[in-house]
């Protein structure tokens, strides 16, 4: 706890041991006949970008993968999730709680729009209301068996999105943004919140990034340059999909058709996805030059990072060391979903903060970079201690 503490974690973004129990205690538990194996948010720093529509739009993707999916609809004041899919019915309930509407395809979907008596009214209630209802979207209603719930939040940072952070355990967000740049000023607000809430981003999704002109084949930019490339650069996050201008998706959202609805634009963020349910990815990073693994853990010109599943590496690339700033680099690699690093020495600063992240270190290898991944998952390269000293490299290495 810090000497300025006003004891309201509510809105602290410091990790502390009290913020960590109080965000413990924030977490409602979902109705006991639940089972819902993973959450991800879908949000926008300001409305009209598309959120919804993504929201939709991967729900169908996944659910084409094979999940069972599901869309709690948290946007209270502008719900069009169920306009969407064709939805009109009142959900339904029993003696121990409210049950989804299914979509066509078997899409379970929870919306204020289907407990009002007529889908037109208003919900004109304070920020504490909207919150309270949402939060008994995931407590009341029974989600049986779900892969994949996706929660269409409403616009901001204020109340909803800061209760579903809050209470619901999030595993990942995918942010949604638009080309001009206004938005993706707002879009920085986002994702600024979700790293002071812990949410892991799972990536950026563009919307109306470009049209293509059906006569000619060209690509023009309706609403100015993108800059998603900036944005992602600037927080080191991944741009999942550029989706175009296309009447035909306004045209199957207004028609309830969207799951008719088919395209290949979201295939990097089902790929994501898909990651997390597997759940036994495992991403090692090792500090390495010219395809070897270098001495000096801080210096190294690059790091090969290593997608690995069942003791097989299935794919690799390479990102540029960004700099030699004591403390960074150990929060830069967790920021990449790191789980194992590898070097060939390192600073005892260094491997203290990795072990506070729950990342695995190990120290006093050399050679091949990919050899030595190899024989970490062989269970055959085993840590030999070795801890660079602070401007003191040379002959401390332990080699």
């Amino acid at each position: 706890m810090s000497d300025n503490c006003d004891q309201n974690c509510g809105s602290c973004g410091e990790e502390c041991t009290e913020r960590k129990e109080a965000k413990n205690d924030f977490l409602e538990k979902p109705h006991e006949l639940s089972n819902v194996r993973r959450v991800i948010g879908v949000v926008s720093g300001k409305g009209g970008v598309g959120k919804s529509l993504v929201t939709s739009m991967l729900a169908v993707r996944m659910k084409r993968e094979g999940f069972k999916i599901a869309i709690l609809d948290a946007d209270v004041t502008g719900p069009s999730i169920p306009k969407a899919f064709g939805l009109r019915e009142r959900v339904g309930s029993n003696a121990l709680g409210l049950l989804p509407a299914k979509t066509q395809t078997g899409i379970e979907i929870m919306s204020i729009n289907m407990l009002l008596n007529d889908e037109t009214d208003p919900v004109v209630w304070r920020g504490p209301m909207l919150a309270g209802a949402v939060k008994q979207f995931w407590t009341d209603v029974i989600w049986y068996d779900v892969d994949f719930m996706f929660i269409d939040m409403p616009p901001g940072t204020s109340d909803v999105p800061l209760t579903v952070f809050q209470s619901i355990p999030v595993d990942g967000i995918i942010i949604v943004t638009s080309p001009q740049e206004l938005v993706s000023m707002i879009v920085s607000k986002a994702v600024k919140m979700a790293e002071m809430m812990k949410i892991p981003i799972i990536g950026l999704v563009e919307n109306m990034s470009y049209f293509r002109c059906p006569d000619n084949g060209k690509d023009y930019k309706i609403f100015g340059d993108s800059h998603i490339d900036d944005i992602a650069a600037l927080h080191n996050l991944k741009v999942l999909a550029k989706l175009p201008v296309d009447p035909a998706i306004a045209l199957a959202c207004d028609q309830g058709k969207i799951e008719a609805y088919r395209n290949e634009w979201l295939e990097d963020a089902a790929v994501e996805l898909i990651k997390m349910e597997e759940g036994n990815i495992l991403k090692i990073a090792v500090a390495s030059e010219n395809g070897q693994v270098t001495e000096h853990f801080g210096h190294c010109e690059s790091f090969m990072v290593f997608d690995t599943q069942n003791q097989q590496i299935v794919s690799a690339e390479v990102i540029p060391n960004p700099g030699h700033i004591p403390g960074f680099l150990p929060n830069f690699l967790h920021d990449k979903g790191v789980n194992v690093i590898i070097s060939g020495g390192m600073g005892s600063g260094a491997i203290d903060i990795f072990n506070e992240k729950g990342i695995e270190v190990i120290v006093g290898a050399s050679g091949d970079a990919r050899a030595a991944v190899t024989a970490y998952m062989q269970g055959k390269l085993l840590s030999t201690g070795s801890v660079c000293q602070e401007h003191q490299h040379h002959g401390d290495c332990g080699h």
